[in-house]
């Protein structure tokens, strides 16, 4: 639990790269236009590059990446390099001014090079070999860690979480537990994660994904679609446009890949945020809810709203326009709520789907709220993982 206690911890500066755009700027012009008409979604493509044979709904970042020179040339560091250069002029002025040593940097990912290693995969005779020169460093957890270091200059603590779909959301908590031990003066935290056949294959196992635009909260929602991006901040003791306010962890592990049916871990992670933030649930004016449209995690999650908040808090999912980012999806929330409080026109982040109330749930009669009904002071964000990892993240316009 990160709150009150300790001294106060503000997100400065973000950038973000995922299917809604290549840069902040794009994403927010996107994100808070007018949604797309039921059954269509331009942000989100229609490929078998991840699935041969089956062609699926994703999240892809279609747009050219920042090239990476050096041998840890990755998507996913090409996805960082992109996310990265948006907050280069910021981290070169704190490595002036505090020293490179004085910066970390917290990174979330799930599938790191892991696509890479697919590519170098090849068959000879009856068996599978690793083309030569392949370099199984690039498949680490680790990796996208090391490879920012190196990128933006940095020589703080640095390391990689990787507790999936919490991933990106928890480097934000980490980097606020690092400036208040005084172990670094900045931090750049945030999650990446980008699509490979392992995921696309692991998950369809599970008969989560939808070949279908997904639906979150709907009566007819048939499950994920998958998306990649990266979402970062620089996080300073230094204030800024909001802070982060709160933060709740826990895990109920309750299925290695299922949730608590009612929630227990989820609603325990969301009291102890508020506990951190020192506010009640009333105070909170948006919740960016996890949403996957997957028939548990939705029916759990609208159980532990309705419980905590009541049915008219003004919410969304937004992995409708992204697809469900893994362990970047935390830290590309994140982002949309830090865009979202600095709007003077009120404006929230949409829920695209179908319209069709699922009755077998509680109702939430603010799903889909697309203007706040009073100045957004606080908002929230959901991210709930496989093994019961649970977080909420309360952010405060300051």
């Amino acid at each position: 639990m990160i709150g009150l206690d300790n001294p106060p911890v503000f997100l400065n500066s973000a950038a973000l790269v995922c299917s809604l755009g290549q840069d902040i700027e794009e994403v927010a012009d996107r994100l808070f236009a007018s949604p797309p008409a039921k059954g269509e979604n331009p942000f989100i493509s229609w490929t078998d590059r991840y699935s041969p044979g089956r062609i699926m709904p994703l999240g892809l970042v279609e747009t050219a990446l920042v090239p990476v020179v050096s041998e840890e040339n990755t998507r996913n560091n090409r996805l960082l390099a992109t996310a990265s250069r948006q907050l280069r002029t910021s981290i070169e002025e704190l490595k002036g001014r505090f020293g490179p040593h004085r910066i970390g940097l917290v990174i979330g990912t799930s599938t790191s090079g892991i696509a890479e290693g697919e590519e170098a995969l090849v068959l000879k005779g009856s068996e599978y070999r690793l083309k030569d020169k392949y370099r199984y460093e690039d498949q680490e957890f680790s990796a996208p860690a090391r490879f920012l270091a190196k990128e933006l200059g940095v020589t703080g603590p640095g390391w990689v979480v990787s507790t999936a779909c919490t991933s990106g959301g928890k480097a934000l908590a980490s980097a606020a537990r690092l400036l208040r031990m005084g172990i670094c003066d900045a931090v750049i935290a945030g999650g990446v994660d980008t699509l490979c056949r392992m995921t696309m294959a692991g998950f369809s196992a599970l008969r989560v994904t939808s070949d279908q635009l997904c639906l979150p909260f709907s009566a007819n929602r048939q499950g994920i679609n998958i998306g990649e991006g990266a979402g970062l901040f620089i996080v300073t003791r230094e204030p800024g446009p909001v802070r982060l306010a709160g933060a709740g962890e826990c895990s109920d592990a309750h299925h290695i890949s299922s949730p608590h049916p009612e929630g227990r871990g989820a609603e325990k992670a969301i009291f102890l945020a508020m506990e951190a933030a020192g506010i009640s649930a009333r105070e909170i004016g948006y919740l960016n809810l996890h949403g996957t449209a997957t028939q548990q995690n939705d029916a759990m999650e609208a159980k532990v709203v309705n419980r905590v908040f009541g049915d008219g808090i003004a919410c969304s999912s937004t992995k409708s326009l992204t697809g469900h980012t893994l362990a970047a999806a935390g830290a590309i929330e994140a982002v949309f709520c830090w865009l979202a409080l600095q709007r003077e026109d009120r404006l929230l982040p949409p829920h695209v789907w179908d319209g069709a109330i699922d009755q077998q749930m509680p109702p939430l009669t603010g799903l889909g709220c697309t203007v706040a009904d009073r100045p957004l002071q606080y908002a929230m964000s959901n991210s709930f993982a496989f093994g019961g990892n649970n977080l909420s993240l309360i952010f405060s316009r300051e």
